[in-house]
């Protein structure tokens, strides 16, 4: 029988629909904005994929509200090692990592992102760990690349593997700089659902910007997704948008910059274009960083994919993890990417 313990970060993620670009800080703001819990819910999704993979698992579980309740949602009769002193954070996510680990657990499974994956990995030592990707930032190596991923290795992994938990500067990250700091190597199980750290793409995006400024019509709404190579694109356009940042795009004019998902929605018309590009090393187009470009938008929206060759050559195959799973399967196939001025290249979405 395999030991699994779960925690869970409750206030993960919620700055990302709201435009925060990350919650650590500013749970209050994220608040005040509308955000609602994310990370809940993809636990629940994990931990449900964790139960139906067949495998016999002892369930270990922190107090509500950093997992117990989601493990029983999910059909698991969890043993609850502890309880959050107050409202949870890092000291607790530390605490549960220990409890874990002197029960000997084979994982430690965790909802979160980087800051998360940085808190765990303090604590872990030598026990394997992963992560069901709920923050804002997710650059890190030791996440799978869906929830439902992440409850399908915790059951079924036989190796492990050596990997890289990286975090970054928040308040550097909303200026529209990438600090990013290794801060552990730690174990993790070795799959191939597991996500490949964020790397940088070369090569130039020039011609690629040009081109694509070239056929913008002036009736169509375009949601300019964050990025260097989105960024090559609206100075072409223009305009110095946020690099970080989901701008908004019609007619000649800036309509949001640095939008929420509210005012992106407030600002579509009749017809809408989401032009995002993958991130480099991972193939992610949505669910990274771009939280904002909800599944919501995406439904009122075409989507436009554009990559230097660089970065196409490198990344293979695009992924998806909007939250959403019906649209993420109607998103999955084959996809014509920009990969020039006037090139394109058929990269399948899995």
């Amino acid at each position: 029988m395999r030991t699994v313990g779960v925690v869970v970060n409750p206030i993960a993620g919620m700055g990302g629909r709201v435009g925060l670009k990350g919650t650590d800080g500013n749970v209050e703001a994220a608040r005040e904005r509308g955000a609602e819990p994310r990370a809940p819910q993809r636990a629940r999704k994990a931990l449900e994929a964790l139960a139906a993979a067949g495998s016999e698992v002892n369930l270990l579980a922190y107090g509500d509200p950093m997992g117990a309740s989601e493990a029983r949602a999910a059909g698991f009769d969890p043993d609850i090692v502890g309880e959050p002193a107050g409202e949870a954070d890092a000291a607790d996510t530390k605490a549960a990592v220990r409890a874990f680990r002197e029960q000997g657990v084979d994982l430690v499974l965790f909802v979160g992102g980087d800051g998360t994956a940085v808190d765990v990995a303090e604590e872990i030592r030598d026990t394997p760990m992963l992560g069901v990707p709920a923050g804002v930032k997710v650059y890190s190596a030791v996440f799978a690349v869906s929830p439902a991923a992440a409850g399908r290795i915790a059951a079924t992994f036989e190796r492990t593997e050596e990997s890289e938990v990286n975090d970054i500067d928040e308040a550097a990250y909303r200026e529209g700089e990438v600090r990013a700091e290794l801060k552990a190597v730690v174990t993790v199980p070795a799959d191939e659902e597991r996500q490949a750290s964020k790397s940088v793409p070369g090569g130039s995006i020039e011609g690629l910007a040009e081109g694509f400024a070239e056929d913008v019509r002036g009736d169509v709404t375009y949601v300019l997704g964050p990025g260097s190579t989105v960024g090559a694109i609206k100075r072409e356009l223009g305009f110095e948008g946020s690099p970080l940042g989901v701008d908004v795009f019609r007619n000649g004019e800036v309509l949001v910059r640095d939008g929420s998902e509210s005012e992106i929605r407030a600002a579509l018309g009749e017809e809408n274009v989401v032009v995002v590009s993958p991130i480099g090393g991972q193939g992610f187009v949505f669910g990274r960083g771009n939280d904002q470009i909800s599944p919501a938008v995406l439904r009122e929206s075409e989507v436009e994919i554009v990559a230097s060759r660089a970065k196409i050559g490198t990344t293979g195959t695009l992924r998806v993890d909007t939250g959403d799973a019906d649209l993420d399967d109607d998103l999955r196939g084959w996809w014509r990417v920009r990969v020039g001025r006037y090139e394109t290249r058929l990269v399948e979405m899995v």
